[in-house]
């Protein structure tokens, strides 16, 4: 094996899933280079390493350098700029450490070569120890101290296990599923539930071991089975003579197991039905084996053998969770690996004794469980807990498909190397307070894996957008010679996610609007493309800040009511100004003059699609609210002129608010550095912003995210403290990513305002109106 590297390593196409394909597609080979496999090693600083029986998982802690782009205000001290138009402020681009764990699943037999790899590129590590755990840490020690040259320090595999599965359970959302036969999609994934605990862990290794978990650090093994994978890798090797263990699951997708195993109505006949049974029901397994004078094929005897462990697991699941008074059951271990048949079995037997009360559920990532806690016992110093992690999209294999006809090419990537890559957050992210109900809350409107025509038309609109993103990345950095290069790379890293995800709308998740725009911030700020919009954003703030007096002028002139009709215009005007909507972006660049006033235009007139603006009138007419939280959608002329003036009207009012911006950049979203500047120059022309920023009625904060979508379940912590300590009972959503795209369902347990204009004219039908239509929905919780 060493001999393949440096250059790359060699790769069997039928992955480690055991998807299946036709013909002799297993004897095939690709190739991929080690540095796509080990990505950022010289910057590694720690190790953690799970050895089982045939699978390797790596993990380490690196340092990643990227661009981002900062925002600087000018000084401004004797300068006229009603008279000089400059930039409201400056730019500049800087590099920035952060941190990111890195995990790698291999073949053991690829770990020598993986280990001379390793040892060759290792730079700055930190450490004179790798954590390690699993079987193969005792059988491995000596290769890993002699390769790498760290002192192999032994980590209980259960305490592993359990807070590797603490750890994804808390940090990737929808990283629990279930999977459901037949249906379309097969997987459907879980919202992440506020309160993981207590649950069952069955973790199905060559034997089986089931552990109740009651809290982080509380939890006992209470009960397990030898028979688990490593019986239907041994009897399937002698039932089959085939030694590969990917290769068996291959022949049961292939197999039938009625032709070995004797069933109910086998036996009973048609009076099954007088015992209250299903006919299909397997009464012996292999049962025709002794009865029936022929020769078994290897794929028949593969799906029964898998189908009687697999139903075994199930059964003594459920009797264990119903033992202990649990209904949610997490599968993890070697002996799953996403296989469809293992999972509709388990979930079968589960449904089947359990009579529907105990829940059977999947994890994304149960391979890495081992290795993820490993780390974790390693880093406590660290204090990993203490911070929030989100998956980079970028740089993760994704969950295979169980389709036949997969092309290899799709399926490669989540084959003999499987890779997952978590980035620290700043800050840790927590439930909005105001959620009704956190444990139901589902911030997006619609479910693209399964709604098959609107997963269709974003997937092209997004590829159809992606010449235009290039284009605006390259001119974003009209100093850098390899712009163009690193652009191209984007290009083909964002194009292979989307094809990816054609053929495998599940392989991070629930696929929505939400995950497609992520991907591609994800895989912008993989070549470095921190804020393409940066140098648009700080001309539309400059061009919005010049109208914001004669804008604020206009409004005073007005009568009350009349004024708020022009104020809830005025919201969704500056919510036209949407460079990630094709309809307004072509108009932006082709018409540089186009404005506030056009922009009003262009609106639906009322009624409008979604009118509760009667409602709202009423509401204003009644006491003031005590606090807002206003989520801001765009740049310039959007939070400028939009939000502002309606912000200045409800601290008039008497109202405080909280003016919630993004942590980072994402297409020409107002982030919260730009959000700081901007009111500092509206306060300098405005007396009651001006007062409200320095009595705290006014207050700016960043959300802790950096899409142009909204989940309340993943706010910045800080956030949520500002919005309990303030009683905040008013919750104003704008825009078509976080208003229409997310959130539009979203129940609140105080009165919230979702407004949005739809720019996309399929959306638009799909939603009963036209381009340009409006959506004000002004929602009030029952008493």
């Amino acid at each position: 094996m060493a001999d393949e590297l440096p250059g790359t390593f060699k790769m069997a196409e039928c992955g480690a899933s055991g998807s299946g394909s036709s013909g002799d597609s297993l004897d095939k080979s690709i190739t991929l280079p080690p540095d796509e496999i080990f990505r950022n090693l010289e910057n590694a600083k720690r190790f953690a390493i799970d050895i089982g029986g045939s699978l390797t998982k790596l993990a380490y802690y690196s340092t990643v350098q990227h661009k981002v782009a900062k925002v600087r205000s000018f000084d401004h001290s004797g300068k006229d700029m009603e008279q000089d138009y400059e930039p409201p402020y400056e730019i500049s681009v800087q590099e920035e450490v952060t941190a990111r764990l890195h995990f790698v699943k291999f073949e053991n037999t690829y770990i020598e070569a993986c280990l001379d790899f390793i040892k060759d590129h290792l730079v700055n590590t930190e450490t004179k120890v790798i954590q390690a755990t699993g079987g193969g840490a005792y059988k491995f020690k000596d290769l890993i101290e002699e390769k790498l040259r760290l002192k192999v320090d032994k980590e209980d595999v259960m305490t592993c296990l359990i807070k590797g599965c603490n750890f994804v359970l808390k940090n990737i959302p929808q990283e629990a599923f279930v999977y459901q036969k037949d249906a379309d999609p097969e997987f459907r994934f879980q919202t992440n539930h506020p309160n993981i605990f207590p649950y069952l862990l069955v973790n199905i290794g060559s034997g089986v071991s089931i552990v109740k978990v009651e809290t982080e650090d509380r939890f006992e093994w209470i009960g397990g089975s030898s028979i688990g994978g490593g019986t239907f890798w041994g009897l399937g090797a002698l039932l089959t003579k085939t030694k590969k263990f990917d290769e068996l699951l291959h022949l049961a997708s292939r197999g039938q197991h009625t032709n070995v195993d004797m069933l109910v109505q086998d036996i009973y006949g048609g009076a099954h039905q007088t015992l209250g049974l299903s006919g299909n029901l397997i009464a012996s397994s292999f049962g025709k084996s002794a009865t029936v004078d022929r020769e078994f094929s290897k794929e028949d005897m593969a799906k029964s053998l898998l189908h009687m462990i697999s139903n075994d697991i199930g059964q003594l699941a459920c009797l264990y969770a119903k033992l202990h008074g649990l209904d949610r059951v997490y599968f993890g271990g070697f002996f799953i690996r996403g296989h469809p048949v293992t999972m509709r079995t388990i979930t079968y037997s589960i449904n089947f004794f359990s009579k529907g009360e105990v829940q059977a559920l999947f994890l994304r990532h149960e391979g890495y469980l081992g290795a993820i806690g490993a780390f974790l016992k390693g880093a406590e110093q660290d204090n990993p807990n203490q911070y929030s992690w989100g998956e980079n999209y970028a740089g993760s294999s994704g969950l295979m498909s169980s389709s036949p006809d997969l092309c290899p090419a799709q399926r490669s990537r989540s084959g003999t190397f499987d890779l997952l890559e978590m980035d620290r957050l700043e800050r840790p992210l927590v439930n909005l307070p105001l959620l009704l109900d956190p444990s139901s809350y589902m911030p997006d409107t619609v479910d693209l894996t399964d709604d098959a025509l609107a997963r269709k038309y974003w997937l092209t609109c997004f590829e159809e957008a992606l010449d235009g993103v290039v284009k605006r990345a390259v001119a974003s950095q009209p100093g850098a010679t390899d712009a163009a290069e690193r652009a191209e790379k984007f290009r083909q890293k964002y194009w292979d996610k989307l094809q990816t995800l054609r053929h495998q709308p599940f392989a991070y998740g629930t696929l929505t609007v939400r995950s497609l725009l992520d991907t591609r911030e994800h895989c912008l700020n993989e070549f470095n493309f921190p804020d393409p919009y940066s140098k648009v954003k700080q001309q539309e703030n400059g061009v919005a800040l010049k109208c914001f007096q004669r804008v604020v002028r206009a409004l005073d002139t007005l009568g009350w009511e009349e004024r708020q009709l022009a104020l809830a215009e005025g919201l969704l005007a500056g919510n036209v100004f949407d460079w990630g909507a094709k309809a307004v972006s072509d108009v932006l660049e082709s018409d540089p003059q186009f404005g506030f006033e056009e922009a009003k235009r262009k609106l639906q007139a009322r009624p409008w699609l979604v009118d509760a603006y009667d409602k709202w009138l009423q509401r204003l007419k009644g006491p003031p609210h005590k606090c807002a939280l206003i989520f801001a959608d765009n740049s310039g002329v959007d939070v400028i002129l939009g939000v502002f003036p309606f912000v200045r009207e409800l601290l008039s009012r008497g109202t405080e608010v909280i003016l919630a911006c993004n942590s980072g950049p994402a297409l020409n979203d107002v982030t919260y550095s730009e959000s700081l500047i901007v009111a500092e120059r509206i306060a300098a022309m405005d007396p009651v912003v001006h007062s409200a920023l320095r009595e705290e009625r006014l207050r700016l904060t960043q959300t802790g995210s950096s899409s142009p979508c909204l989940d309340l379940s993943r706010l910045d912590k800080g956030l949520a403290a500002l919005v309990r300590e303030r009683g905040t009972d008013l919750v104003v959503i704008e825009g078509m990513g976080r208003a229409v795209h997310t959130n539009y369902h979203a129940a609140l347990r105080c009165e919230s305002l979702k407004l949005a204009v739809i720019k996309n004219a399929w959306l638009a039908t799909r939603l009963g109106g036209q381009l340009f239509s409006v959506i004000f929905k002004y929602e009030v919780p029952d008493p």
